[in-house]
This record gives structure tokens, sequence and C-alpha cells, in this order.
């Protein structure tokens, strides 16, 4: 995406509000008018005074148009600032919701240190992009723009060295951009680099601390941040020559405009207002190049972050609702599998052929070795991947004729990693449903045994957790989790390892919430404990990816297969009385 592309759509991220936008251009025309005038003037008064004239009146306009230019000024600087602020923040807005949309699969490859560097830094990027185009840019080109044809009006013999002058800076503009754009790429993607380890380094503090990586850890990350500076660094060398290059070019402007002038003046040409015109106007133009030329600079360093901001904006969700897919009501439960088939795309494993049935109410459990598919046929059902080929249906409707809302609205799903939110104990359970009352809250958490240790915490339903719930034991954080599905009060559950977090006596105490939850709802069961799956209606014993045996417990443990050397070999706790 070329700079000038990125730069014409971020300004096109205004349009909501472009009759601000339009405001705040004109003003700054207006106020590139009044600087451009105030030479004019200038010149004019030093000639009225020179030839004893009456400078007054120009002076007085000279007034009038400089209160004009504050009261410009002052709008610009007000409102530019409010309006680049509000569309940062439409802008992660827009980018966040994109995010949370994108299907695992993208964040497993990306990485949350990488997406999360991705939108921040596009946002910022964006930020001084809109701040310098509607406070400083407008108001410089419209400067060079006019200053041209208002010098060439005075004389044309003058203006050639303020012409060349700018000629000068456009290519050298030119030449360092072309020079450091591969570079600047390489740079965001150090950028990304120091951000993914920054965030993969925090959320596995405990490990970190655990085996004493402290030391380890730092010096890999300055290993990072050093390569993310060994490629700065020739970049800002470049952009460091070009301000020495237009400094220099601008200082001999302004010795030949004095040197010509002084010629000029001496031959009766150019009047010593004139000069001063010039004089002003070189410093005009000079002022409004650097402007513009750090500007450049600005937009050329921001680019790849920017395109890396409009990439995930622009990122295509692999599994996406049918024009006119259906919404769900009065879901009995009825699951269907018919020849299910899923490739991951770097073609690993995945699930091959599965076909099974699940009845309003009943209990399906999924065993087998790590790796075997079991989490992948879940991840199906609520549509986070998309089958390859077969159909998955409830109630009859194929699920990919629903919309994605509408089929997970009526799935609970209690993860072996409770996921939870840094914020308060209540706000956790209250995901299930956000519209719950407290007496629901406290409700759900009865029933998963969770009230008892919620009322010992210090605020009690309102104790905030920390991260990923760091505050609590392994225990508690899945009791909330199983809260947070029991309000939810879905037809379907899947319960994948909801009991692995657990000790046998809570988990005998659990049992009852878990056998409340699953009661005339369709539940799915992924688990190592013999206790939560002994009474499932069918267990599916999955290996490689295909279903090898089916049946209930006592016949699958005598059958003498994988199952029953699972049970053999411990591959299940014993049972819980």
């Amino acid at each position: 995406m070329q700079i000038l592309t990125v730069y014409m759509r971020a300004v096109s991220l205004l349009a909501p509000e472009r009759r601000l936008a339009v405001l705040l251009a004109i003003s700054s025309m207006a106020l590139a008018i009044v600087q451009l005038a105030e030479p004019v003037l200038f010149g004019w008064v030093v000639d009225a005074l020179a030839t004893g004239g009456n400078a007054f009146s120009l002076i007085g306009l000279w007034a009038v148009l400089g209160f004009a230019g504050i009261l410009a000024g002052v709008v610009v600087a007000i409102y530019a600032d409010r309006l680049a602020h509000r569309r940062r923040l439409a802008a992660m807005g827009a980018a966040f919701d994109q995010a949370i949309a994108l299907p695992v699969g993208y964040h497993a490859e990306k990485g949350s240190g990488a997406v999360t560097n991705t939108i921040l830094r596009g946002v910022t990027e964006l930020f001084w992009v809109w701040l310098g185009a509607l406070r400083e840019q407008m108001t410089a080109i419209t400067g060079v723009i006019l200053l041209i044809p208002t010098a060439l009006s005075i004389d044309v013999r003058m203006t050639v060295i303020l012409v060349v002058l700018a000629v000068i800076y456009l290519l050298l503009n030119l030449y360092v951009v072309r020079r450091t754009q591969f570079d600047q790429r390489r740079v965001e993607g150090f950028h990304s680099d120091v951000t993914g380890r920054v965030v993969d380094v925090l959320g596995n503090v405990t490990v970190v601390q655990s085996y004493t990586r402290l030391a380890a850890e730092s010096q890999a990350l300055k290993a990072v941040m050093g390569n993310l500076l060994n490629a700065q660094y020739p970049v800002l060398t470049w952009w460091g020559i070009l301000t020495i290059l237009q400094r220099a070019a601008a200082t001999i402007a302004m010795v030949a405009i004095f040197g010509i002038g002084a010629l000029l003046s001496a031959q009766g040409a150019l009047t010593v207002g004139e000069i001063v015109s010039f004089v002003a106007f070189a410093n005009l133009l000079i002022g409004k190049l650097d402007q513009i030329s750090s500007f450049v600079v600005r937009v050329q360093q921001a680019g790849p972050a920017l395109e890396l901001y409009f990439k995930l904006v622009d990122e295509e969700p692999a599994i996406a609702d049918k024009p006119g897919a259906l919404e769900l009501d009065n879901v009995s439960g009825e699951v269907i599998y018919e020849d299910v088939s899923f490739s991951f795309p770097d073609g690993g494993a995945g699930v091959h052929g599965l076909s099974f049935k699940a009845a309003p109410g009943a209990t399906i459990a999924l065993v087998g070795p790590t790796g075997s598919g079991k989490s992948s046929t879940m991840a199906l059902l609520q549509r986070l991947r998309a089958a390859d080929t077969g159909q998955i249906k409830i109630d009859g409707h194929d699920i990919a004729d629903i919309t994605q809302h509408a089929l997970r609205a009526n799935i609970a799903v209690v993860f072996q990693d409770a996921g939870l939110f840094n914020r308060s104990i209540a706000d956790n359970i209250r995901v299930g449903r956000p519209d719950a009352t407290d007496a629901q809250v406290e409700d759900a958490a009865r029933q998963a045994e969770a009230h008892d240790f919620i009322m010992r915490k210090p605020n009690g339903y309102m104790t905030m957790i920390g991260e990923r719930g760091a505050a609590l034991s392994g225990g508690e954080r899945q009791r909330l989790a199983l809260a947070r599905a029991l309000l939810k009060d879905a037809p379907v559950l899947i319960l994948d390892e909801a009991t692995s977090a657990l000790d046998a006596e809570t988990e005998a105490r659990i049992k009852r919430a878990l056998d409340a939850l699953r009661r005339d709802r369709t539940t799915f069961i992924i688990a190592h404990r013999l206790s939560t799956v002994a009474d499932a209606d069918e267990i599916l014993v999955l290996d490689q990816g295909r279903i090898v045996e089916r049946g209930q417990f006592a016949q699958l443990a005598a059958a003498g297969g994988l199952f029953s050397r699972m049970v053999d070999q411990g591959g299940f706790t014993a049972p819980i009385p």
C-alpha cells in the first residue's frame, strides 16, 4: 500500500464528522492567507515610512487581519484536537470490534501482543496524521500554493529563488522516502516483536518467577529491542541528513535573496520594502516547507503501522453469517453431526467423518488421547471453526444457516481454562447473562458451590480477581466458570475438562450442581475423570480425529479397546462415591 494511499484512507476516516473537518480546513486556509498577507503589508509599511507616506491605514489593516488570524488559529487549535481525539477512540473501537470477531485461528497465528500493537500503534499514528493535517498541513500547503503567485506579482527574478528552494525540498524528501520505505517496514515488524514478547512474558509472569527467568527474560527483551534500534538507526540517519541538507538550502536561499535583492535595489529595480517582503516570504516558505517535510517524515514512519491497522480492519472473517441467516427460538437441543470433517490450514490433524446424534437432554462424553480431536469437535459446534465437509444440525437446522450470535447464545461452555476477566466476581459471573439481577448472580454462585468462598473475599461479589483470575485458586476459578454457565441457562452445554482444577472433595460437592446444570440440557463432556463420564448416555472414543468406539461406560470398559486400555492405564481417576 503506497504512502499516499495510506494517507488518503486515514483522512477519509474523518468523514463521519466531515462538516467540522471542512470548517477546520477553511479556517486553516484563512490562517494561511493572513500569514501570507503579513509579509506584503510589512513591505508596504516599510516603503510608506521610507517615502513619508501614510502608514497608519496599512497598520490598521494589518491589525484587523492579525485579529482574524488569531480567531482562525483558536478554532483550529481547539477543535482539531477534539476531533482527532474523538476519531482516535472511534478507530480504536472499530479495530477492537473487528479483532474480537476474528476467529481463534487468526489470534493464534498473530499472537495477542502483535494484535494489540497493531491496534494501539495504528490509532496513535492516525491521531497524529489527523492532527497534523488539520492543524498545520492545510495551512502550510495553502500558504505555499498562494505564496508563489503572490511573489511573482512583485518580482519574477526573486521568485525564482523561492521556487528553486521549494523544488530542492521536494526532491530531497522524495529521495529519502524512497531510501527508507523498506527499512521502516522492518522497524514496524520489530515493534510488534517487542510488544509481543512483553505481553507474552507478563501473561506468564508466574512461570517466569517460578523458574527464576527474570534475568533471562529481561536479557531476551533487550536483544529484541536491540534489533529494533539496529533497524531504526539507518532510517533516523537518513532523516537527519535530510534536515541538514534542507537547512543548508534554506541558508543559501536567504543569502541569495539578500544578495540579489541588494543588487536590484542598487539598480532601482526593487524597493527596500519589496526586499523586506521577500525576506519574509523566504522565512515563511522555509517554515512551511519544514512543516510539510516533518509531516512527510511522520507519515512515512507511520505508514507501516497504518498499513497493518487497515489490514486488520479489512480482514475478512473466516466464518461469516449468510445473508438472511436464521435466528433460533425455543431450541430443544437436538444435535446431529453428519459425516463432518475438518483440517487445520497448515494441514495439521483435525477430525474426519464424524457422525453421531445427541437427543434433546442427552449427555454425550468425548474421550481419547491428547490431540485426538475432542476440542476441535466442539469448536465446530460453536462455529469457532468451519467444517470442510459434512453438516452439523441443531433442531434440524444446519448451523451454517444460523447466525453466529443466535447459535452461541444457545450454547454454554465451561472451559478447562476458566477464562476470567480482570473484573469483579459479579461481573465475571454476569458474562453468562449481562442483564441478570444480583439475586440471580448469587443463586448461580450458590448452585456452583461458589457463594461461600466469595463471601470470604474482602469485598464479596465486588472483589476484583486480577488478570485471568490470578487472585483466585484453580478450584475457585472453575466454580466461577460453572456459575457463569448456570446463569446463562442455555439448552446446549459443553463441559471442556470442567472439573479438572477441582480436588475430589470439591468435585463431590459440585457434582450436584453439574447434575442440575445438565438436567434437560443436551450436554457434551470432554473429561478424564471417570465420575463425569460414567453416567453419560453415550461415550464417543476419538483417536487421530476419528470415532473409533462408541457406547456406554460398562460396555466400552469390557470391550478391550482403546477406552478399556485408558481405564486400565489410569487414563481416568477413580469414581467419586
